[in-house]
């Protein structure tokens, strides 16, 4: 049996993030930001249009290698990528924890946080 921690939530349960995803979210934000093309980006990696590709929608993992030469193409340090990864992820987790929290509540709880 899974034991509750102080939150009221049922260790265990933690939404499940891929890291990837939210590396590919990151890039991709700079990228447009910076309102460059997957191209221009792809050609100052030196890495292909289509792996660049697949890394920013989540499908392919990036190796430390590629993640550095792609940070440098975007002129970005890797700290901040994943800083804003690490935030992204707090926020995901926080919502999960939250919704969960808002479930396991007994029923006239839920009913005051609603009018309240």
């Amino acid at each position: 049996m899974e034991a509750e921690n102080s939150g009221g939530v049922v260790r265990g349960e933690w939404p499940v993030v891929l890291v990837r995803r939210l590396i590919g979210d990151v890039l991709r934000r700079q990228r447009v930001a910076q309102g460059r093309t997957l191209r221009e980006v792809s050609a100052a990696a030196r890495v292909s249009l289509g792996y660049l590709s697949e890394v920013e929608r989540g499908r392919k993992e990036a190796s430390s290698e590629l993640l550095a030469a792609i940070c440098q193409a975007l002129d970005l340090p890797l700290s901040e990528v994943l800083r804003e990864v690490s935030d992204e992820m707090s926020r995901v987790e926080a919502a999960a924890v939250g919704a969960l929290t808002q479930l396991r509540a007994p029923r006239a709880d839920r009913d005051l946080a609603a009018v309240g």
